[in-house]
């Protein structure tokens, strides 16, 4: 399916709810605990979703719009979260986020994209010429990706918890 600019924000703009829904005030095994090594706890997803609404999405949006393939997109640190916000509250991460989402999807809208501008290319800077249509897809599936990853990391905290329910619960064994 093709990226649809409307229906692509329509997600986006549901994102920082469902994650207020699911994690807020939830004990701190929920939200602080990952599922072994080289896995991010809740905390550290909705800090790295932070970290995109900052450096990522309207950044290379505007890079493309202004410069198209001349100018390279700065790399993105996916992992600044884990030093950039320790001491605050998954409470404070949250509303920090769904605030920067509601602005960058303003943002988004204000620049007025025609239809032959989501056709524009950017140059990221390992994968090559990407366009602001793949962009826009791009951020709509890493939404999706980390909602997943969070759900995921939950789950198996009741791994053992289950017992032989295990076999029918794949989220257990992913």
């Amino acid at each position: 399916m093709e990226c649809q600019p409307e229906e692509a924000v329509a997600v986006l703009g549901q994102t920082p709810n469902l994650l207020r829904t699911l994690l807020h005030s939830l004990p701190d095994v929920w939200t602080l605990n990952n599922a072994g090594t080289d896995t991010w706890s809740p905390y550290d997803v909705v800090g790295h979703l932070i970290h995109g609404e900052e450096m990522d999405w309207i950044p290379r949006a505007r890079i493309i719009l202004q410069d198209g393939e001349s100018r390279p997109f700065e790399s993105f640190d996916r992992f600044a979260q884990f030093e950039r916000f320790k001491g605050q509250s998954l409470a404070q991460l949250l509303e920090t986020f769904g605030q920067l989402r509601k602005q960058n999807l303003e943002a988004l809208a204000q620049m007025g994209i025609t239809p032959e501008q989501w056709e524009r290319r950017g140059t990221h800077p390992e994968l090559g010429r990407v366009t602001l249509r793949q962009l826009l897809a791009t951020w709509v599936v890493h939404d999706l990706n980390h909602i997943g990853q969070i759900v995921e990391v939950m789950a198996k905290q009741y791994t053992e918890a289950v017992g032989l329910w295990k076999a029918y619960l794949p989220i257990l064994s992913r």
